[in-house]
């Protein structure tokens, strides 16, 4: 079933679509970052494009978009995740990979291409729904983890398996052409929003890194030994990359018992 949002998942513990952040009182069509509440962190884009993380930033800045409850506009430069998709992009067959996802035309770096929407599960459910999985199966649940200033972390699961968007034939490269940047527009459920990491040519075929490596750390060696030591459990990587690592990504995590 076709959705190009979030909608909650079978364990009913989270509803994406509810409206829960208060919006700002801007009264302009393009909110100023000095005065807007939602933009207390610096600006989230440059024409349309979403601004680099300055590189004495460790970690990547939150994005949040004006929302349902802002005052400002609809043309409001704020607006771009939720504008919905922007491009023309055709789901095709591939040689080795099963469906996926090229654009039919060119994309600027920086722009938003589409979003990873499905249904937004629980651990528990997402734990379940893997664990019924066979090996045959192709797995769509993404597990995004961000971390606070706290210390916490907050964990968001999105399975586009039955209900989702176009973002569930996205496949999988060791040198991907976009990257996944968590946004948040109505509440503290991010839109998993996929940016392009690069100039990306018509006909080229989107690709990200299912890891989330793109913007993070490396992978530790002890990281590298478990990931190893299940490579058995593993499916291959046939992204063709200089630097393919072979085997998808993967997160043994959701393989505990809930």
């Amino acid at each position: 079933q076709y959705s190009p949002d979030n909608v909650a998942g079978a364990d009913g513990d989270i509803d994406p679509t509810e409206i829960t952040f208060p919006g700002c009182f801007c009264h302009t069509s393009s909110c100023d970052v000095h005065m807007c509440s939602c933009l207390c962190r610096g600006e989230n884009y440059n024409s349309l494009c979403l601004r680099p993380t300055e590189e004495e930033e460790e970690y990547a800045r939150p994005v949040f978009e004006c929302n349902a409850m802002c005052h400002c506009g609809e043309s409001c430069p704020n607006r771009v995740v939720q504008r919905g998709l922007q491009f023309r992009l055709e789901v095709f067959k591939t040689e080795k990979k099963g469906w996926g996802l090229r654009t039919l035309e060119f994309i600027t770096k920086g722009r938003f291409v589409c979003e990873y929407a499905g249904e937004v599960l629980g651990f528990n459910e997402a734990c379940r729904r893997i664990q019924a999985q066979t090996s045959k199966d192709s797995n769509y649940i993404i597990a995004v983890r961000e971390h606070l200033h706290n210390g916490e972390i907050m964990e968001t699961f999105v399975d586009p398996a039955y209900i989702g968007n176009v973002g569930r034939f996205l496949n999988h490269s060791c040198e991907p052409n976009l990257f996944m940047v968590p946004v948040r527009v109505d509440s503290m459920v991010p839109r998993l929003a996929l940016f392009a990491a690069t100039d990306i040519s018509a006909g080229e075929e989107l690709s990200f890194d299912y890891s989330g490596r793109f913007y993070n750390l490396a992978v530790t060696d002890r990281e590298q030994k478990s990931l190893e030591e299940d490579n058995r459990l593993r499916k291959p990587c046939y992204c063709g990359s200089r630097t393919c690592a072979s085997f998808l990504p993967w997160d043994s995590s959701l393989f505990s018992t809930p």
